[in-house]
C-alpha cells in the first residue's frame, strides 16, 4: 500500500492553483461565447518545483527531449493522455503475473460487451486497429481460408461503402484489411453502390456533432453538414434492410459517456473507439464492439492468433489498464469533469484579458468543454499562427496550443498558470 501511495504522489505536482473567484460556469448557457476580466485579486502560486520536473524528467535525462505543457486536446502524435493513478496501479500488478492470454482476452471482450450493450467486445490495439479488424470481419467471416488470403481477397464482396464526408486518413484501415473502398457523395449514389460487392457500410460518429474532423471546435465554428449528409442511424437502418454489416468509427467521440452504448442501442454492427483520448486508457488501446459472429471473426485474426491483426499486438499490463480505465470512465460524474475543465479555461481566459490587439474568448465546443479561442490583430501584434506555435514551442517551457484554440482538460494545477504566462510573454514580445 505505501508503494502505491508514493507512486500516486509523483503523479501529481508540488503546486496548487490559485481558485478561479468567479461563478460565469452557472451563468453560461450552451454554446456560450464569453469574454472574461482577469481574477487578478489571488497572489500568483509558486510554480518552480514544476518548472524545475519540466527541465529535468526521464525524458531530458534519457533522451535528450523536452517534454512540452499540453494545451491541446488529446492528441496521439501529441502523447495522447496522462494515465490515472488507478490504471497505472493495475499495469504495475499486472506486470507481476503470468495468465493465458486467451482467456484474458476473453473476459476483457466481456467486460467491453458489458459496458457498451453489444453482444461481444475486444480490447484491440487503437481505434485503427479495431477498423481494420472489423473491416476483416465483415470480408471472411469465421472462415479460416478466407483469412489466410487477407488482405488480398479473391471473392466478390469485398467493397465497402462510405459516403466523402464520413471518409477519413484512417479509412486506410479498411484497405490494408482488403476492402475496396467505394466512396460516393449523395444518398442516392450510396443506395445505388449497394449490392453484390458490398462487404460492409462505414461511417462516421463525428459527422453529428460538427463539420470539420479532429477535435471538437467551438459550437459557433461547427457548421452543420445539412440533409445530405447520412448520420449513423441512418447508415445502420440502410444495413439492416439491405443485410449489410455497418461500422461506427467513434475513436474520439467519447465523452459524451452516452456514447458508449448509444451506436450498439441503434443497431450498429460494430463500433471502434479508442482506448486513450476520452476513455483515458492506455494510449495504445481501443475498443472494437458489436455483433458476436463478428466479434469472433476479428478475434481469431487479431493477435496473438496468426492473421492480418497478428501485429496488432495489447500486452496484459495495456488490457488491465485498458478495463479499469473504462470502467473508471462509465462511473465518473462526468458533469464535475467538465465544471473543472471549464473552470480552468475561464481562468486561463481571464488572465490573457488586457493585452492590447488580443481578443481570448472563452467558449464550449460540440462536447461542452471550454475551450479559448485566440485571435489577435496582426497589425498590433505582428504574429502568424505559425510563428505563434513555434514561439510556444521555442521557449521555456515548451507549450503547445491546438490550432488557435487553448485546451486545458490536459492541463494540472500550476500547469494552466505557466501556459497563461508564457502566452502573455509572447503576445506582449510580439507587440513591443
Amino acid at each position: 500500500m505505501a508503494s502505491q501511495t508514493a507512486r500516486r504522489d509523483r503523479t501529481r505536482p508540488d503546486v496548487s492553483r490559485r481558485q478561479f473567484l468567479g461563478t460565469a460556469t452557472a451563468a453560461l448557457g450552451v454554446g456560450a461565447v464569453t469574454p472574461f476580466s482577469s481574477t487578478a485579486a489571488a497572489a500568483q502560486p509558486d510554480v518552480s518545483a514544476l518548472e524545475a520536473k519540466l527541465g529535468d524528467n526521464i525524458f531530458t535525462r534519457r533522451f535528450g527531449i523536452r517534454p512540452h505543457l499540453p494545451a491541446h486536446p488529446n492528441i496521439t502524435q501529441l502523447s495522447g493522455i496522462r494515465l490515472a493513478p488507478e490504471v497505472t496501479d493495475a499495469m504495475l500488478e499486472a506486470n507481476e503475473y503470468f495468465v493465458n492470454m486467451a482467456d484474458l482476452i476473453e473476459a476483457a471482450g466481456r467486460r467491453v460487451a458489458a459496458v457498451t450493450g453489444a453482444e461481444a467486445g475486444l480490447v484491440s490495439a487503437g481505434a485503427a486497429s479495431g477498423l481494420l479488424l472489423g473491416a476483416a470481419a465483415c470480408l471472411t467471416g469465421t472462415d479460416r481460408e478466407r483469412m489466410s488470403a487477407l488482405p488480398h481477397p479473391t471473392w466478390e464482396r469485398r467493397e465497402c461503402v462510405i459516403q466523402s464526408v464520413s471518409r477519413t486518413r484512417y479509412s486506410q484501415a479498411f484497405q490494408a484489411a482488403g476492402m475496396t473502398i467505394v466512396e460516393v457523395e449523395t444518398r442516392e449514389q450510396l443506395l445505388s453502390a449497394l449490392g453484390d460487392r458490398t462487404a460492409m457500410i462505414a461511417g462516421t460518429a463525428g459527422v453529428e456533432r460538427q463539420r470539420q474532423s479532429g477535435p471538437p471546435v467551438p459550437k459557433h465554428r461547427a457548421t452543420d453538414w445539412g440533409p445530405e449528409v447520412m448520420r449513423p442511424q441512418e447508415l445502420v437502418d440502410i444495413g439492416k434492410r439491405v443485410g449489410v454489416p455497418v461500422l461506427i468509427d467513434a475513436a474520439p467521440d467519447v465523452p459524451p459517456v452516452e456514447n458508449l452504448t448509444r451506436f450498439i442501442a441503434m443497431g450498429a454492427d460494430l463500433v471502434a473507439m479508442s482506448g486513450g483520448k476520452g476513455l483515458q486508457g492506455p494510449q495504445s488501446t481501443g475498443l472494437l464492439a458489436g455483433r458476436a459472429d463478428l466479434i469472433e471473426a476479428a478475434r481469431m485474426q487479431n493477435a496473438p492468433n496468426d492473421g492480418i491483426g497478428r501485429g496488432m499486438k495489447v500486452a496484459k499490463e495495456e488490457i488491465v489498464g485498458f478495463i479499469v480505465a473504462l470502467d473508471r470512465f462509465a462511473a465518473r460524474d462526468h458533469a464535475a469533469v467538465r465544471a473543472a475543465v471549464n473552470r480552468r479555461a475561464q481562468w486561463v481566459a481571464g488572465e490573457l484579458q488586457g493585452i492590447p490587439g488580443l481578443t481570448a474568448t472563452y467558449a464550449l465546443n460540440t462536447v461542452d468543454l471550454g475551450v479559448i479561442e485566440l485571435t489577435w490583430d496582426e497589425n498590433v501584434i505582428p504574429l502568424t499562427a505559425q510563428a505563434l506555435r513555434a514561439e510556444l514551442m521555442d521557449g521555456e517551457p515548451r507549450v503547445i496550443i491546438f490550432r488557435n484554440y487553448v485546451w486545458t482538460q490536459n492541463l494540472r494545477d500550476g500547469e494552466d498558470v505557466l501556459v497563461a504566462r508564457r502566452l502573455r510573454e509572447v503576445f506582449t514580445r510580439a507587440r513591443g
